[in-house]
């Protein structure tokens, strides 16, 4: 790696990245025109430390550019226009295994999650080579990628939801809320008030004060005896009498009261006999006795 005066910034930069103490025993060389040229831990740098150490590998950058083992295999699949239904296994299982081996170097704690899935490619193309048999009913066995291809399917019908999702228009990322300040005036204004809607507002109050009315209730003294006595001199001589014909709808609603109850009153006392042919037949009414 090139140590001249060009990379120094890179490299004391790259030193304090890597957690590296600064070496205030170390020789320096001569300041040049007192110009520093780097800042190490906030302190101005005029020159190279001599026994400054860069790790081989520091400026190696590793993406993982992949979710998972399943978006791994599914791009695998796709970028070389596999049929998802009908997987190579073996070229499939060599590329995924090659990856494997390059971020085995770099994470060790990732490559866990994808060595699993690498064991199972592994178990799936071994179960291909092995001739097929019959199941005890003498059906087919399923398919040994039948189970990855499913779960494959899945994964791309999630991603897809996803990234549709993703493309919906998110406040703070593709839009921001307008928000506008209106100054209000110190005097507020009121809205003018119009001969209809005075009108109306007239209108709705004689409404509602038609809607309490008082009236006066009179008491009326009715003896249910005196109308027990009417209905028997009504009934002298009658074989039978409507019940309708012994009411007076003209004497208002508390005589026909009163009558109804005498009825009631006399039935009681097996005075009058109420009687009716049928069902939903006229109902008459008769003395229950033969006067003497």
């Amino acid at each position: 790696m090139n140590s001249s005066a060009d990379n120094l910034p890179a490299l004391v930069d790259l030193a304090q990245a890597e957690g590296l103490p600064p070496t205030p025993g170390a020789a320096m060389p001569e300041v040049v025109d007192h110009v520093a040229v780097a800042k190490l831990y906030g302190e101005p740098l005029f020159a190279l430390p001599t026994d400054l150490y860069i790790p081989p590998d520091a400026l190696e950058v590793f993406l993982e550019a992949f979710e998972g083992p399943l978006d791994l295999l599914l791009y695998l699949i796709r970028k070389q226009n596999f049929n998802i239904l009908d997987i190579p296994m073996a070229g499939l299982t060599r590329q995924y295994l090659s990856y494997v081996d390059e971020i085995r170097n770099h994470n060790l704690e990732l490559a866990a999650e994808y060595l699993l899935m690498a064991a199972m490619l592994i178990e799936i193309k071994s179960r291909m080579l092995l001739p097929p048999k019959k199941s005890a009913d003498g059906d087919e066995v399923e398919d040994p990628r039948a189970e990855l291809v499913r779960r494959l399917l899945e994964y791309e019908q999630i991603k897809l939801a996803a990234a549709r999702l993703n493309n919906v228009p998110q406040l703070g990322r593709d839009f921001i809320r307008a928000q506008v300040f209106i100054e209000q005036s110190l005097q507020p204004r009121f809205p003018d008030v119009h001969v209809v809607d005075l009108r109306q507002a007239w209108a709705d109050i004689l409404k509602r004060a038609k809607l309490v009315q008082h009236h006066k209730i009179s008491r009326e003294e009715l003896s249910v005896r005196e109308h027990m006595s009417i209905v028997l001199r009504r009934l002298q001589g009658q074989r039978f009498v409507p019940f309708e014909k012994l009411f007076s709808p003209e004497q208002g609603v508390p005589v026909l009261v009163v009558t109804f109850i005498a009825l009631l009153e006399l039935a009681k006392e097996t005075l009058i006999e109420i009687t009716q042919a049928e069902a939903f037949a006229p109902i008459y009414v008769r003395l229950a006795y033969t006067p003497s």
